[in-house]
C-alpha cells in the first residue's frame, strides 16, 4: 500500500487512445519526471487536462494529456494520475516503461480498486460490481452491476446487519441482568425479529439463480434425435452458420456452444449430438458429451420433429424439472433446481401432426423462422422464473450466497435457542456470528487470501 502502482487501464492492441494511471504517494513526483508540458513549467493543476509530451531522457515518446486527480478525491482515495496517450500497443508500453523506472511499481490485478476499497471509497459488493459492469453481455447484466456499483445491495446488507445488530443488543441486556430470565412477551419479540432478519436473508438468497444467470449466462441445451434440426435451430438463434446441417445422422458429434442475448439475458446455446442407439465410437462418445452437459444445464430445449407421428418420438422426461414447494421458515431457501425443459415441436413448416396438438409443445421452423419469438418468450419465462426484470436491481454473487447460508444456519440456531429457553449467552453468540457473516458480505473480510480471490478476477489497470 506505500507503493506507487502504474499500469495501462485500456485493452491490449491497438486504438485511437490508449490510458495509463498511476495511484500513491509519489504518483505526481514520477508523473512530473517524464512530463513536460507545452506551455513551460506550469503548476499540474488537479482535475485540468494538461498538454505535453512524455520523454525518456531527451527522447520524445509521444503527446499526451495528463490528468490529475488528489486525494483524497480520487477512485483509489490517493493521488492518481492519468496519461491519455495514442493508442499504440508500443507507445503505451514504452512509456509505463519509463514511469517504472522513475520508481513506480507494476499494478496486479484488480489493485487500483482493490486500494479504493481498503481506503473506503466502495464496499466489497461495490468493487465486485465493477467486474461485473466490464463483464456484463447484456443491457439486463449491466443495469444489475450497474445497481450494485451504486450501493443498492450494499445498503439493504447494512440494513440487515444493523437489524441483527439491534436484536443482539436487546438479547446482551438481559445478559448484564442474569438473574432474570426472559419474559414470554419480550421472547415473542425476539423471535419476530429473528425472523423478519430471516425472511430478509431468504430473500437475499433467491436472487443468487439471477445473479448465477445474468454473469454466467442460461445454460441452454438443445436435445433430441438426429435429424430433428438441432443445428438449424442453432444457426437460426444465432443469425449465421455456426453448425453444420446435414440429412446424415450422427453430423454433430461434439457440443458446439455459443452466446445470444434474448430480452436482455444472456443464453449460452449448446447444440449436442442426436441420442439414439449406436454402435459408432465416436458417436457414443458425442452422446455421452450431450449427457453431460445436459447435467448442467439450466434448461434443455426438447426437439423433436413435429411433422411425425408422436408415437414414433420418445418423450420420456431428460432430466428433473424447475420445482417449488411451500416452506414454513421463513429463511428458507428455494427447492433445489437442475432446468427446465421446453418441449419444441420443430418442422411446423411441414404441417405439424394432429398428435402432438395436445402435447404442450411450441411450433417452430428454424426453416422459416416460424414461431421463434413465441420460442423466445418461452425461454425468458423459464429464466425469469417468474420474477420481473424490474426486480433485478439485487442479485447476489456466489461468495454473497456463501455468507448469507451461514447467517441463516446462525439465525435459525439463534431461534432454536430461544424456543429451548437456553440462557442468553446462547441467543447473543449466534447473533453475533450471523452479524459477523453478513457484514462479510460488504467488507468486514480483512484477510489477504480473500482479497486476493477477489481481485484477482479484475483485469490489470483496473
Amino acid at each position: 500500500m506505500n507503493d506507487t502502482i502504474a499500469a495501462i487501464s485500456t485493452a491490449f492492441g491497438e486504438a485511437a487512445i490508449a490510458l495509463l494511471r498511476l495511484s500513491g504517494e509519489r504518483a505526481v513526483e514520477i508523473a512530473a519526471t517524464a512530463f513536460r508540458p507545452k506551455k513551460g513549467a506550469a503548476e499540474l493543476t488537479p482535475r485540468v487536462a494538461h498538454f505535453g509530451s512524455i520523454f525518456d531522457g531527451d527522447r520524445r515518446l509521444d503527446d499526451v494529456l495528463l490528468t490529475v486527480f488528489r486525494a483524497p478525491a480520487s477512485y483509489t482515495g490517493e493521488d492518481v494520475v492519468e496519461i491519455s496517450c495514442h493508442g499504440g500497443v508500443l507507445v503505451s508500453r514504452r512509456i509505463l516503461e519509463v514511469l517504472l523506472r522513475a520508481g513506480a511499481r507494476s499494478a496486479g490485478p484488480g489493485e487500483f480498486t482493490q486500494r479504493a476499497f481498503l481506503n473506503g471509497k466502495l464496499d466489497l459488493t461495490q468493487a465486485e460490481a465493477v467486474m461485473d459492469v466490464i463483464s456484463a453481455q447484456t443491457d439486463l447484466a449491466l443495469r444489475a452491476a450497474s445497481e450494485q456499483l451504486e450501493g443498492r445491495l450494499g445498503d439493504r446488507i447494512r440494513a440487515l446487519r444493523a437489524a441483527v445488530l439491534d436484536t443482539l443488543a436487546q438479547v446482551e441486556a438481559h445478559i448484564d441482568f442474569p438473574e432474570e430470565d426472559i419474559e414470554p412477551e419480550t421472547g415473542a419479540a425476539l423471535r419476530g425479529r429473528i425472523e423478519t432478519a430471516l425472511a430478509e436473508v431468504g430473500a437475499l438468497l433467491a436472487t443468487a439463480g439471477q445473479g448465477k444467470m445474468l454473469r454466467e449466462g442460461l445454460r441452454t441445451v438443445i436435445f433430441g434425435a438426429p435429424n430433428v434440426g438441432k443445428s438449424s435451430l442453432l444457426n437460426r438463434l444465432l443469425g449465421y452458420e455456426r453448425a453444420i446441417v446435414s440429412h446424415h445422422p450422427g453430423t454433430t458429434r461434439d457440443v458446439l456452444e455459443e452466446t445470444i442475448n434474448v430480452r436482455g439475458i444472456p443464453v449460452r446455446l449448446m447444440d449436442t449430438a442426436g441420442v439414439r442407439e449406436s454402435a459408432d465410437e465416436i458417436e457414443q462418445a458425442g452422446m455421452e458429451r450431450t449427457r453431460r452437459a445436459m447435467e448442467r444445464a439450466d434448461l434443455v430445449l426438447h426437439l423433436v420433429d413435429a411433422s411425425g407421428d408422436a408415437a414414433m418420438w420418445s418423450l420420456r422426461p431428460v432430466g428433473p424439472a424447475v420445482g417449488t414447494e411451500d416452506v414454513a421458515d421463513p429463511g428458507a431457501e428455494p427447492a433445489s433446481r437442475r432446468h427446465t425443459e421446453l418441449l419444441v415441436l420443430n418442422k411446423a413448416d411441414l404441417g405439424v401432426h394432429a398428435s402432438w396438438l395436445e402435447r404442450g409443445g411450441i411450433a417452430v421452423s428454424a426453416l422459416t423462422g416460424e414461431g421463434f419469438e413465441k420460442m423466445l418468450d418461452a425461454i425468458v419465462d423459464a429464466a425469469l422464473g417468474g420474477a420481473a426484470k424490474g426486480d433485478w436491481s439485487v442479485a447476489i454473487n456466489a461468495r454473497h450466497q456463501s455468507c448469507l447460508e451461514q447467517a441463516r444456519d446462525f439465525l435459525r440456531a439463534a431461534l432454536g435457542a430461544l424456543d429451548q429457553a437456553l440462557s442468553p449467552e446462547f441467543i447473543a453468540e449466534e447473533l453475533r456470528a450471523a452479524m459477523d457473516a453478513v457484514g462479510d458480505i460488504v467488507g468486514r473480510a480483512d484477510t489477504e487470501e480473500l482479497l486476493g480471490v477477489i481481485f484477482g478476477q479484475f483485469c490489470i489497470g483496473k
